[in-house]
């Protein structure tokens, strides 16, 4: 159709197509800026807000208390384990002593060692006895160390199992509240959207059809980009079954609309070649004929041999004789391009297309 406008008309309206996207962009920040307040509504939904403290606390309690205990068992039993390896190591070395002194006493045989005999057994017995406390004391450390580990983990079941079923209903809670949040996009969105399709099928060929279409482009993303991510998913089936709702729906109105428009077609092919002429626009059949459409059939047509006069499909004609020089001319065309005169009956279409220039082009290119 860019091909029938004039020049001026071509770059007002990328103008206002301009226009059209501008006020979009700024109606877009608008909405998402509404969109992303809307969660804010809703108190948020903490995990921890599902446990119950009476039972929660104690065991927290238990943990955090059993943890300090650990640590401090930990250092008592690395100081016990390095006092008893000094304990082995000097019950050892006394041990080792004790036989060498042993072995001399045999081979002397002196009767004044027996003295000395038995304070090198009781040194070696005390030796041995510090040795087993040490030991003992590792031993008892390392108990105190299982019971506590012990009770951590039962008290970290119990909390894993109060955790578990408080899980379960903060999830329920988080889905509840992302629901709402959802039905609150879908209640802002929704009459948007209506809007939008009730200005496409009613005004966006009027005046002001710029601002129709930045409305329509903002309604658009918003339904798209603001909702759709959202909707709810439930392991994929809510949004299976949105999709194949909104795609039946969506099929079956362009099944009908294309059936309408068959219909119409049929039925405009059966009037009169003028009335034919008189229903269509100027611009749009000047922009069907520069694409070798015919302007009534919209079917191919072969324009450039010279020949073709009517549309070899529906009949309308398409090229006729001027009745001052007799050349060859479009029948849309409102003047002839041979002598430049008017083409009969073309006073009131060229008159309508001059008022829609002078207008700045108020509908959209179709």
């Amino acid at each position: 159709m860019s091909k029938s406008l004039r020049w001026s008309e071509k770059w007002f309206r990328r103008g206002l197509w301009l226009v059209a996207l501008v006020f979009a962009s700024f109606l877009i920040g608008l909405g998402s800026a509404v969109v992303g307040d809307l969660p804010r509504v809703e108190e948020p939904v903490l995990r921890d807000d599902f446990l119950d403290p009476a039972v929660a606390a104690p065991l927290k309690r238990t943990l955090d208390e059993g943890e300090l205990a650990q640590q401090r068992i930990d250092d008592r039993r690395e100081q016990a384990e390095l006092q008893l390896r000094a304990a082995q190591q000097a019950t050892q070395s006394a041990r080792q002593s004790f036989a060498a002194w042993i072995a001399t006493r045999e081979a002397t045989a002196q009767p004044s060692q027996d003295t000395a005999l038995i304070e090198r057994t009781r040194a070696l017995d005390a030796l041995q006895s510090e040795e087993r406390t040490r030991s003992q004391q590792v031993q008892a450390l390392r108990q105190e160390a299982l019971d506590t580990r012990q009770a951590m983990a039962a008290a970290q079941r119990s909390l894993a199992t109060e955790t578990e079923a408080a899980d379960a209903r903060w999830l329920t809670a988080r889905r509840s509240a992302e629901l709402r949040v959802f039905l609150y996009r879908l209640a802002l969105t929704l009459p948007l959207l209506g809007l939008a399709a009730w200005l496409f099928v009613r005004k966006r060929r009027s005046t002001y059809w710029p601002f129709v279409w930045g409305f329509i482009l903002f309604a658009g993303f918003t339904f798209f980009v603001e909702l759709v991510p959202y909707l709810p998913s439930y392991g994929g089936y809510v949004r299976s079954v949105v999709g194949i709702v909104l795609t039946v729906a969506i099929g079956r109105q362009a099944i009908v609309a294309l059936n309408r428009y068959m219909q119409r077609q049929r039925q405009a092919e059966r009037m009169p070649d003028a009335q034919r002429r008189e229903a269509l626009d100027y611009d749009k059949a000047q922009a069907r004929l520069a694409k070798g459409v015919c302007p009534g059939c919209e079917r191919s047509v072969d324009l450039k041999d010279g020949r073709t006069d009517f549309c070899p499909h529906c009949g309308m004609g398409l090229f006729d004789r001027c009745t001052a020089c007799a050349a060859r001319k479009s029948t849309f065309a409102a003047y002839c391009q041979a002598c430049g005169c008017a083409a009969p009956g073309s006073t009131g279409r060229e008159t309508a297309a001059g008022e829609r220039a002078e207008t700045a082009a108020a509908a959209p290119a179709a």
